[in-house]
């Protein structure tokens, strides 16, 4: 009976002390719905559709509201102009990382995507510098996209025009892409090394984006004391790790300083420069981390882009044969696409990114956090709180995009049917587009079709 007693005092306690936390401070954050003791808002969130939810609730609360995962309070910008004034106007400010206890395990502040501080400046610099000018002169990107793209197309063939499931093949092209790259050469669809390789990274996203790794986010002991599927992704983040140490490995024995092959001889040259500035970035564990993160970021949404591409043009057959028009106008059928194609073929342009703003891939970015207490719209939000962006209300913008779940190409054409650009078109985030626009011109192409490193 003493037993029982104390467990429903220490239950008292944990519950009055979940209940002050929550509560101090409070008024300093934007408002938002009242949260339950230690569960915070989960029960009034759809774990399958967070994205539904948070824009009810802006309804009721506004464009900036706060909701609790668990213990932990997150301020949520829904529309463009709350988005563009945190993560363009106030970039810096924003630019932590937010809390996302399964990346932690896996990365342990590592690699691009769930590193923040001085360690992710400067490995974003360093990879969007290395992509952009990939390999000091010797093929570009473009050409490889190119190869994979033909390699691709016979494998197609081989279907014989024949009904197929093209999901496989939509995966393999962008990882090969990403393998190019980093490791200097491609892999045949078959080999098997390549086959686990894909398999490992397709099993982890479809895990990391269930609800179940939604709820271990929010009660982290989970993690560390339940069976489940969090455990699945544990592992293989081990093998493509293991897989990417023995690359670096043979990359070392072979490294010539003055003909960098790819971006592990780009980054191991860079961290025998740095090695006597005790650089936090260019380091062993770094390099790994930001292979993965390249390969995670770079083929999932890529594949995913194409297959559901290819669905639409399928539902749109009157936009199927526009693009067709183009392409047989200013490709014709002897050559290969490249980028110089782009600024005469404003049709075509408009449907990819019109793809991507209607499949509203990832309809909330990666959580970022605020570096230092600052005041925003009125609100004091503490330093370190994580600030979730809500895409999905900036890519459904019916300002910007007059009927936005319907898919029109119209939504980037002018009325003389020349592209248009939108700011409001963030299938990613923010910072990145903007960097990459202004030096190269070609932010779209690099950015918002491969990598979202913000």
């Amino acid at each position: 009976m003493d037993g029982a007693v104390v467990l429903v005092l220490c239950l008292s306690c944990l519950l009055l002390l979940s209940l002050w936390k929550q509560n101090s401070g409070k008024g300093r954050l934007p408002p938002g719905p009242t949260p339950l003791s230690i569960l915070g808002n989960i029960l009034q969130l759809d774990v399958k559709d967070i994205s539904k939810s948070l824009s009810n609730l802006s309804k009721v609360y506004g464009p900036v509201f706060t909701v609790y995962f668990g213990l932990k309070p997150a301020v949520v910008l829904h529309g463009y102009e709350a988005v563009k004034e945190a993560l363009i106007d106030g970039g810096e400010e924003f630019s932590g990382r937010g809390h996302f206890p399964m990346a932690e395990r896996v990365n342990k502040g590592h690699g691009i995507i769930f590193s923040s501080g001085k360690r992710w400046k400067e490995t974003r610099r360093f990879s969007l510098m290395t992509l952009r000018n990939f390999g000091m002169g010797k093929r570009s990107i473009e050409e490889r996209v190119q190869e994979e793209a033909r390699c691709l197309v016979e494998e197609l063939r081989k279907t014989n025009a024949s009904p197929c499931d093209p999901t496989f093949l939509l995966g393999c092209a962008p990882c090969n892409v990403i393998c190019s790259i980093i490791f200097h050469n491609r892999f045949d669809y078959t080999d098997p090394n390549f086959l686990t390789l894909l398999e490992k990274l397709n099993e982890n996203f479809r895990i990391l984006s269930s609800p179940w790794i939604q709820v271990c986010n929010n009660f982290p002991a989970l993690i560390d004391y339940l069976p489940g599927s969090h455990n699945k992704v544990l592992k293989n983040s081990a093998y493509v790790k293991s897989y990417i140490l023995e690359k670096v490995k043979e990359h070392q024995a072979s490294l010539d300083v003055n003909d960098p092959r790819d971006f592990i001889d780009c980054f191991l040259i860079k961290m025998e420069q740095e090695k006597h500035n005790h650089q936090v970035a260019f380091t062993f564990e770094n390099l790994i981390a930001t292979i993965t993160d390249l390969f995670g970021a770079g083929t999932e949404t890529t594949s995913t882009t194409l297959r559901y591409g290819l669905l639409l043009l399928l539902k749109h057959p009157d936009v199927t044969a526009k693009v067709q028009k183009e392409i047989d106008s200013v490709i014709e059928r002897h050559r290969s696409p490249c980028m110089q194609d782009r600024s005469r073929m404003p049709y075509t342009d408009a449907v990819v990114h019109e793809i991507q703003r209607y499949i509203d891939l990832i309809p909330i970015s990666v959580p970022h956090a605020v570096t230092r207490d600052i005041k925003f719209r009125n609100y004091l939000i503490p330093k370190g709180t994580t600030v979730l962006t809500s895409l999905t209300s900036v890519l459904r913008d019916d300002q910007e995009f007059p009927n936005p779940e319907v898919f029109d190409p119209g939504h980037f054409l002018d009325e003389s049917g020349n592209f248009k650009k939108s700011d409001c078109f963030m299938p990613f985030s923010t910072a990145a587009s903007k960097e990459l626009s202004n030096k190269t011109g070609q932010s779209d192409f690099y950015r918002n079709r491969t990598f979202p490193l913000d």
